[in-house]
Formats: C-alpha cells, sequence, structure tokens
C-alpha cells in the first residue's frame, strides 16, 4: 500500500469535487430532513441546534448510513430520517465538547455557548440525543436501538476518557488510539451498521461495513489531528494550533514524547501546559514535532485506516456505491479541512 508522509491538498480538492458530485442528492435530502425535523416547540432549542447544524458539517454520518443501505440492496424511501440521527448525535457531542474544552471556535465561528451560556448548550446536546432515540423508535427495529444504545455508551466512555488524559504526556499511542475508537470511530461505524441492517445485510457483510466504518474514524481523526498543526486556517475554517491551546495531547504530541529526544519531550509538555500558541509558540511546538516525524508519522497511520477501510469493503460486489464509499476514504485523508 502507497503511503502517504504528506497531504496533497490538489488532490483533496479534486476528490473533494467528485464526490460531491457523486452524492449531490443525497446530501441535499438529507439537508431537508435535518431542517423539516429540527422543529422544536422550544425555540432556543431550535436556534442553538441550527447554529452548529448550519455552520458547515460535511454531513458525512448521515451520508455513511444512507450508502452503506444502498449497497446492501435497501431500496425503500422512509430512511431519510433515520439517517439524521448520526447527524444530531455527532452535533450532541459537539455541544458538549466545546463546553468541557473551552473552545472559542467551531468551523470557524464562536462556539455555541459563547453565545447562550454552557447550560443551554448542555442541554440541547440533551435534547438531541434524545429525539435520535425518538426518531430510532418509530422504525421499530430493535437492533437499530441496540446499535445506538452500545453507541452512544461507547461515546460517552470515549468523551470521559478524552477528559482524563487531554492533557496527560504520558499517554501512550494505543491508549490514545482507543479515545479515538471510542469517542469518533464508533459513530461512523454504527452509521454503517444501521444501514446494513436496513439492507438485511448477511452478517458477514454487517460486519464488513462496521470495518468500513470503524476504520474511516480513526483515519477521520487522526486526520484532523494533523490538519491543527498544518493545515490553512481559511480552508480549514478555524485557526491552527486548538489542540496546542487547549494543552491536548495529540498523536503529533505522543509521537514526540515516544520517540522524541528528551529535551523537546520536555519543551513540549510546557508548551502544552501553559496553552502557547501565540505565533511564536505555535511555531516552536511545531518545529519539535517535525522534527520527531509527528506530523508525518499520523498521516502515514491515517493512510494505513484508509487503507483498511476500502480493503473491508473487498467483498461486496462493483457498483457506483462501492465506488463512493472508496472514494470518500481517499478523501478522507487527502482533505485539507
Amino acid at each position: 500500500m502507497k503511503r502517504a508522509s504528506s497531504i496533497d491538498i490538489r488532490r483533496g480538492r479534486e476528490l473533494k469535487a467528485k464526490l460531491y458530485e457523486a452524492v449531490r442528492d443525497d446530501l441535499e435530502r438529507i439537508e431537508k430532513e435535518i431542517d423539516a425535523h429540527l422543529n422544536s416547540t422550544v425555540l432556543l432549542i431550535n436556534r442553538v441546534a441550527r447554529y452548529i447544524m448550519e455552520s458547515g458539517g460535511k454531513r458525512i454520518r448521515p451520508l455513511l448510513m444512507v450508502l452503506s443501505a444502498r449497497l446492501t440492496g435497501y431500496d425503500k424511501d422512509d430512511h431519510w430520517p433515520l439517517s439524521i440521527i448520526f447527524e444530531y448525535l455527532h452535533t450532541a457531542t459537539l455541544l458538549h465538547d466545546d463546553v468541557v474544552d473551552s473552545s472559542d471556535l467551531r468551523r470557524g465561528h464562536p462556539v455555541a455557548n459563547s453565545i447562550w451560556g454552557n447550560q443551554a448548550s448542555i442541554l440541547v446536546g440533551d435534547f438531541l440525543y434524545a429525539i435520535s432515540y425518538l426518531f430510532a423508535s418509530r422504525h421499530q427495529d430493535m437492533r437499530i436501538i441496540e446499535v445506538l444504545a452500545d453507541t452512544t455508551t461507547t461515546m460517552a466512555e470515549g468523551e470521559v476518557l478524552s477528559l482524563i488524559n487531554a492533557d496527560n504526556p504520558e499517554m501512550t499511542e494505543a491508549e490514545y488510539l482507543e479515545i479515538i475508537r471510542r469517542k469518533t470511530a464508533v459513530l461512523l461505524a454504527g452509521a454503517c451498521q444501521v444501514g446494513a441492517i436496513l439492507g438485511e445485510a448477511s452478517p458477514e457483510m454487517e460486519d464488513a461495513l462496521l470495518c468500513y466504518g470503524l476504520n474511516l474514524g480513526y483515519a477521520f481523526q487522526l486526520i484532523d489531528d494533523v490538519l491543527d498543526y498544518r493545515a490553512d486556517p481559511g480552508e480549514l475554517g478555524k485557526p491552527v494550533g486548538g489542540d496546542l491551546k487547549e494543552g491536548k495531547v495529540t498523536l503529533p504530541a505522543i509521537r514526540v514524547f515516544e520517540n522524541g529526544s528528551t529535551q523537546h519531550a520536555k519543551e513540549l509538555r510546557s508548551l502544552l501546559i501553559s496553552g502557547d500558541a501565540s505565533p511564536e509558540g505555535f511555531a516552536r511546538a511545531k518545529e519539535i514535532i517535525d522534527a520527531a516525524k509527528g506530523l508525518d508519522y499520523t498521516v502515514d497511520l491515517a493512510d494505513e485506516y484508509r487503507g483498511r477501510a476500502i480493503d473491508c469493503l473487498a467483498n461486496f460486489p462493483s457498483s457506483p456505491t462501492k465506488d463512493t464509499l472508496q472514494m470518500l476514504a481517499e478523501f478522507i485523508v487527502a482533505r485539507s479541512y
């Protein structure tokens, strides 16, 4: 498998254009469903939820459910409200994360809790969790409810693990990857699995789509970690250096602690503890990480997960939907935002 030691911005833009062309109708329908069903009689809920949902999300999670259902032969038209559950769950985690992390910006906009307060953000996140289960119950399939329950439980555990280890320089790569699995990857995997359940896929095909989503989730988060140090802020939609400012230990930093010099590890630990994301502090942190090849290593690992995700689809027959899922995996690693 070819390894990618850097993010190819030009290829990322090309893949984005091709991918959008392939899923344009699906994304438009997903947007309509989100708009139609976000209609609480409590107006503050609508304002807060719409604010974050309309600020540039990629809709990858509902799209994964739709594509997985199609890949496994689902041909009905009643799955759209179910698909947006995965965007609601994702949005709920963002609302809660921004409170926990004391973030300033989300997708280039002030975080919701800076406008409406922590209490409103947490409660609206809770509402989105609750309404997700309401939509799922309307499908009257206990397996779907079980997948959602297992997914959200694992995500909550991941949030707590992330909180415990957020500024832990002793965290190992294996421990960090476990946080990614619980906090990020399981939601993508759950979306794929629910799609497979709708399509009445065989256990083998369901496991294959679960495998695809899980590996895609690892790749997605690892590239996010890289972009926080390497991206163009204009394309990323937020200032780089957010992880440094919040003292978050991610894989690029872990590579310094595990493989860098003692002096570099000590200096990076100090920068993270102080949250020094000034131009000088950020430049020095990036210099230290680059010396340990932390960013290149992280991109390479993301590319390995990309390859594993595509391999998980090997036993599905060729189809435009399979091509789209493969292209999505390629885009996840090549993206620059």
